[in-house]
């Protein structure tokens, strides 16, 4: 029996170091990385821009997030994005486009 292929965001970013505080923590790192990459595969080219994707699919973000807090702000986006280690960032993301691109055929 072959193994399906872990091809969710959650699937390729579940080793990324979390730089959230856990006293402070409102929001899952999870749920920001996805918000934010959806939210600039739709174009999104600002942290604003972001929050206001993640206002409008809000109900759809809901289906398949946590979101124990509600949607984050663009400042909690631009906030954790400074502290995410790019590195770490970039080889899941990459992971991510590689198996992305094999399912899909490019």
């Amino acid at each position: 029996m072959k193994l399906k292929p872990k091809i969710t965001i959650a699937d390729h970013f579940t080793q990324m170091s979390d730089p959230l505080i856990d006293r402070t923590k409102r929001h899952k790192l999870i749920d920001i990385l996805t918000i934010a990459i959806c939210a600039v595969i739709c174009g999104a080219d600002s942290w604003v821009a972001i929050e206001l994707y993640g206002c409008t699919k809000y109900e759809w973000l809901k289906k398949f997030l946590e979101l124990p807090n509600g949607r984050p702000s663009h400042d909690t986006f631009a906030r954790v994005f400074a502290q995410l280690n790019p590195q770490e960032f970039q080889s899941c993301f990459l992971n991510w486009m590689k198996l992305i691109q094999k399912i899909t055929s490019g």
